[in-house]
């Protein structure tokens, strides 16, 4: 077994089809069948079911290529991490950030990377919380930034910053909107837009106000969105009220902000953090990273007490 291999049977699985797989691997279609046949034998077991179409993995096959996208990303580490020791951090870093944390964070991201001048190139892409735990498991990318705590064995956690949720509400709804600030109770009553099931934000609204998805019954729970500025949107040109995170703010205009409630008693707040795998071994680059990022968000988000008002996931 060896590393070619490994690349070749990922190939295949990338393009699902030899000829394609074995055009991106600069080599011709009978080599890359050939070593892959030889794993294979090596192994005892079949990694692709070559009578379907597209070709498709075995089920130990599915187990195999997993484990050799890993095994590449690491062995790719190994010439990065002696530069490291002799001082020269470089290469590239795949970051996903969650939706709900991309439009705030990012442009701000890639303005301080870029003054940073380092020589890290960042290939970020947006994904849900399950894709990014599913890309770093397989060694497609290489960190995320979302919330946390995930009580994930297999991921480290660097918390960066901490932000409030707060209250976004309708002048429609006259008795909130004529409040200072709300009770979290407050939500319970009120016609509330949410996410979609994908993002981890709405299961942290539903725990806020003591809410499951299964146990809601109130008509008013008529629309999910996609995004929180969709919600924003629903907000203003209809009624009922919605929760935003805190960095959110800084996209609304003048007349927005008046629609801004922060809540009373804990400041219900969600943490974001950079995580890896724990087995990433890049400790100077993933440090330049994580000091980016909070180079990138407001001072006052940085503050661990507010870590009191932790909302779980």
């Amino acid at each position: 077994m060896n590393i070619q291999q490994l690349e070749y049977i990922v190939a295949v699985d990338n393009y699902r089809h030899f000829s394609k797989a074995a055009e991106a691997s600069f080599v011709t279609q009978p080599t890359l069948s050939m070593m892959i046949q030889k794993l294979e034998d090596e192994l005892g077991v079949r990694i692709f079911d070559r009578t379907q179409t597209p070709i498709e993995p075995t089920d130990i096959g599915r187990k195999v290529i997993d484990q050799a996208r890993v095994s590449i990303a690491q062995i790719h580490q190994i010439k990065e991490i002696v530069e490291e020791e002799k001082g020269i951090t470089k290469g590239v870093f795949r970051l996903a950030i969650i939706p709900t944390v991309s439009p705030y964070l990012l442009p701000k991201l890639m303005q301080t990377h870029r003054e940073q001048k380092t020589d890290i190139r960042l290939v970020i892409n947006e994904m849900t919380t399950n894709q990014i735990l599913s890309g770093l498991a397989k060694g497609t990318i290489d960190g995320g930034i979302l919330a946390t705590p995930l009580h994930d064995d297999r991921m480290k956690e660097r918390p960066v910053y901490y932000e409030k949720f707060l209250a976004y509400v309708s002048p429609n709804e006259r008795f909130l909107h004529a409040k200072s600030s709300l009770e979290e109770s407050d939500l319970n009553g009120a016609k509330l837009w949410l996410l979609d099931e994908v993002h981890c934000f709405r299961t942290q609204i539903l725990n806020l106000c003591s809410l499951k998805s299964n146990t809601i019954v109130n008509p008013t729970f008529t629309y999910e969105a996609g995004s929180i500025e969709t919600l924003i949107n629903i907000v203003d040109n209809n009624d009922g009220i919605t929760v935003i995170p805190e960095m959110a703010l800084s996209h609304l205009n003048d007349k927005q902000k008046q629609n801004v409630r922060l809540f009373n008693k804990n400041r219900p707040v969600r943490e974001i953090s950079l995580i890896t795998r724990k087995d990433f071994l890049r400790d100077r680059l993933i440090e330049i990273i994580e000091e980016e990022i909070k180079m990138s968000v407001p001072a006052s988000l940085q503050n661990k007490e507010l870590q009191k008002g932790l909302v779980a996931i």
